[in-house]
């Protein structure tokens, strides 16, 4: 899918990796007021930013990777099938939302790396020897606390 040539120009998308890209199309923002210190300046400018990416319906990337992205979005992902990231990092805008921006194709960078799958292994004897004697060594321990004078039989 993403291997053919596009007939979006270069301006409209935004490299996710040397092969993998999404289109400007895709995303939207919102400026909203930022949380926290900042005195008036907080109060009257809106310099947060809340990126959306319509993961959904995106094209141009491959249904594994959007299903691996969906999954490390996590809470971030709306049920329209958006992930929404807010940035209210820094006190303008452009700082913003470059940062949304940056956070965006870390997340999706991310999900374009497969996982190895785990190789079952067995513990090996001395292992499990170790573990029964440090059990036997803590039961004693456990079992001198009684009271003083007490006999055990």
């Amino acid at each position: 899918m993403t291997d053919e040539p596009s007939d979006l120009p270069d301006s409209s998308r935004i490299s996710v990796t040397d092969r993998f890209y999404i289109s400007k199309e895709d995303l939207s923002e919102d400026f909203i007021r930022a949380s926290g210190p900042g005195g008036q300046n907080v109060n009257k400018v809106s310099t947060a930013v809340q990126l959306r990416f319509n993961l959904a319906g995106n094209e141009t990337l491959p249904q594994d990777i959007k299903s691996r992205a969906a999954r490390l979005a996590g809470s971030r992902l709306t049920l329209n099938g958006e992930i929404v990231l807010r940035a209210d990092r820094y006190r303008t805008r452009e700082r913003n939302r470059e940062d949304a921006l940056e956070r965006l194709l870390e997340l999706l960078r991310k999900s374009t790396e497969r996982q190895k799958p785990r190789k079952a292994t067995r513990p090996t004897l001395a292992s499990k020897k170790r573990r029964l004697e440090a059990k036997k060594q803590r039961g004693n321990i456990k079992k001198m606390r009684g009271r003083a004078g007490r006999q055990d039989d």
